[in-house]
């Protein structure tokens, strides 16, 4: 009777303080990864331009400009350098990238399109989407084929691709709609378990596991298991990193998928790459592409950008959104190892958390038998 009442309670913990969370950061994983496949996808179509606004009927594009104005309390008014379009904001997914370069703590933040009128006139616009015919024009409208993505920014748009790919994730997957409902459905669970045994002196070790048990969630917040919460935090921050690593060094390719070294892009420009020994002592202009690598390094370079007539290295391109920069090998064997490493540490940090989850419990049962207020 007892093994299977203590076989309850470490069910019902692990179903509402483990499984169901972990759902919810499985989906909110997924939902950031769409997010970032589809930014993805939106920088490779074409640049919307004056020429293309009025001669073509339509189609998928991307924008960027400033904040103009807001009419009727859904129509969003984008200002490029010669082009403004009305942007409905019916159905549309708004977010705001805070101030950052590169790989940043701060991720983006999904905020509703009423909010969009506290921000200030001048505010830089990322639009990307369907255009098509809207009330005699041609505006952005969003569809559930192909929705609509509109970010508010303040970086440099050289920047941009890197900043949404790098920080678009959760910081902390674990806590997400779900887990405040889970944990409290664990915790009623676990009290009306303790509850009902109560006065039955025969069961008093269990009803203190399950009292134990509802404090779960908070026990990587107390010592001694404090310091494994801490090795967990460093060791998730550092997976977090490697897999926007990942992402980053996947990016050149996105326009070679024909397997192809050369592809044309829609500027008309020539996009690949060339090979270097060194970066030590050619042009200092050229960026690494993820921040860890250091030019220093010896090893062969391939270096992505716009291919000139001569053998010289590639340069940027008038697109800001094109990936231009230096890689320490093909993209595709270093995203390979990033992504192990960061799901092997991911891994690991979880067996910390777990060890100092038991660690506290342990702890905690040795203060009972102490105090003698238990008895193996």
């Amino acid at each position: 009777m007892k093994f299977s009442l203590y076989l309850v309670i470490l069910s019902l913990a692990a179903v509402w303080y483990a499984i169901v969370p972990f759902t919810g950061a499985l989906y909110s994983r997924y939902k950031w990864r769409r997010f970032r496949r589809r930014f993805d996808e939106l920088r490779l179509s074409p640049l919307l331009n004056y020429r293309q606004y009025h001669g073509d009927s339509g189609g998928v594009f991307r924008f960027t400009g400033s904040i103009e104005s807001i009419t009727d309390g859904r129509t969003l008014w984008v200002k490029g350098e010669n082009l403004t379009i009305p942007v409905s904001l019916a159905n549309t997914k708004c977010w705001l990238l805070p101030a950052q370069e590169g790989v940043s703590p701060e991720a983006p933040e999904r905020i509703r399109w009423n909010r969009i009128s506290t921000l200030t006139e001048g505010a830089k616009v990322f639009v990307g989407g369907l255009l098509t015919t809207e009330d005699n024009r041609l505006s952005f409208t969003s569809t559930k084929e192909k929705p609509l993505v509109v970010i508010f920014y303040d970086c440099p748009e050289n920047v941009l691709t890197d900043s949404i790919i790098g920080a678009g994730r959760k910081h902390n997957e674990y806590w997400n709609g779900i887990t405040p409902v889970s944990l409290v459905m664990g915790a009623l669970s676990l009290v009306y378990i303790a509850a009902s045994y109560l006065y039955r002196p025969a069961f008093r070790l269990p009803v203190i596991a399950a009292i134990i048990a509802v404090f779960i969630p908070i026990l990587p917040m107390i010592p001694p298991g404090l310091l494994f919460t801490v090795m967990y935090r460093r060791m998730a921050w550092h997976a977090r990193n490697l897999r926007a690593y990942r992402d980053l060094a996947l990016l050149p390719f996105r326009y070679l998928t024909t397997g192809s070294d050369i592809c044309i892009l829609c500027t008309g420009e020539k996009y690949g790459f060339r090979k270097v020994n060194s970066l030590h002592d050619v042009d200092n202009d050229i960026p690494i592409l993820i921040p860890e690598f250091s030019k220093k390094k010896k090893t062969q370079w391939y270096v992505f950008g716009v291919l000139n007539e001569n053998d010289s290295l590639p340069g940027k391109s008038i697109d800001p959104f094109v990936s231009f920069g230096a890689l320490p090998g093909l993209p595709r064997h270093i995203a390979l190892r990033y992504g192990m490493k960061a799901y092997t540490l991911e891994a690991a940090a979880w067996l910390v958390m777990i060890a100092g989850i038991v660690s506290n419990i342990v702890f905690i049962f040795l203060i009972l038998y102490l105090l003698k207020l238990v008895s193996f």
